[in-house]
């Protein structure tokens, strides 16, 4: 805004001085011109009347300008304003928060969906270890581990859910983390939403990938946890989009189901807000 003021001062000024210096370099020769054109003085009055007449124009003109412009910055900082205030009430109203319950199972995932995955080179509806490259699964997927995470949740707090992703998944075991990220093709780790007829509960289904060697998850094997914390997105039917950790607390395991599925009794469930509710505009 500063800049505006000098530069129009600075017109200002500089067409100002143009116009004097010929009103002042007509009045030195006003001789030359009395004895040519005998009209020396009438001509050095209407040059001043005119010289002051356009000062004053373009000054009205300019004063008009930067009123202007201050209303239209006005106006679109009252509009920006009431915008956020609608847009702030609106998320304030129609988030959603969930809460996971029941019972947690970790098995291996259908060898349909391993196909489709590589087939379509797509990492849709799942996560890699940390430690892992997107490419080398795809290029050798007998190395890799394929495991299903299932989790039962329901709405606690506003709105149906329309989507639940994760930024990452943290295992802990005595005091050994494992992480799962998102995969680098992916802009988000999107989870699959399943609605169970039989039990009457929405789950949601994720899968993880995990090279042959890892110890973290051994399918003919009891494995057991010690925590579980969830870095997650869910938004609203109505678009709005709330971040929060979950923490899962529970209990392990005592034998492994007939297809080799672990089972664990979540016993607690916490959620901590690390974002406010926000609009999500899709694209």
């Amino acid at each position: 805004m500063k800049d505006k003021k000098i530069s129009i001062f600075t017109v200002i000024g500089v067409a100002g001085s143009i116009v004097f210096i010929i009103a002042l370099f007509m009045l030195i020769i006003g001789d030359w011109l009395d004895q040519n054109f005998n009209v020396i003085g009438i001509r050095i009055a209407t040059l001043f009347v005119a010289f002051a007449s356009f000062l004053s124009s373009m000054l009205f003109s300019l004063l008009i300008l930067r009123h202007n412009q201050t209303v239209v910055k006005y106006n679109d900082d009252t509009n920006k304003r009431a915008e956020l205030f609608r847009e702030q009430q609106f998320a304030s109203t129609n988030y959603s928060i969930i809460e996971f319950m029941d019972r947690m199972l970790i098995y291996q995932e259908p060898v349909r969906y391993i196909e489709r995955m590589i087939q379509r080179k797509s990492m849709n509806f799942h996560m890699i270890k940390s430690d892992l490259h997107e490419n080398e699964i795809f290029d050798n997927p007998k190395n890799y581990r394929f495991i299903s995470l299932k989790i039962p949740f329901r709405v606690i707090e506003g709105k149906i859910v329309s989507s639940i992703t994760f930024d990452k998944l943290r295992f802990e075991r005595n005091g050994i983390n494992y992480e799962f990220i998102t995969p680098p093709s992916e802009h988000e780790s999107r989870a699959f939403l399943l609605y169970n007829e039989q039990t009457k509960r929405n789950n949601i289904i994720i899968n993880l990938i995990i090279d042959n060697d890892n110890v973290f998850y051994d399918p003919q094997q009891i494995n057991e946890f010690t925590k579980i914390k969830i870095y997650t997105n869910v938004t609203s039917l109505l678009g709005v989009q709330v971040k929060g950790n979950i923490e899962l607390y529970f209990t392990n395991p005592e034998q492994l189901e007939g297809d080799g599925t672990n089972t664990y009794r979540i016993n607690s469930a916490n959620f901590t807000l690390t974002e406010m509710p926000k609009i999500v505009r899709t694209k």
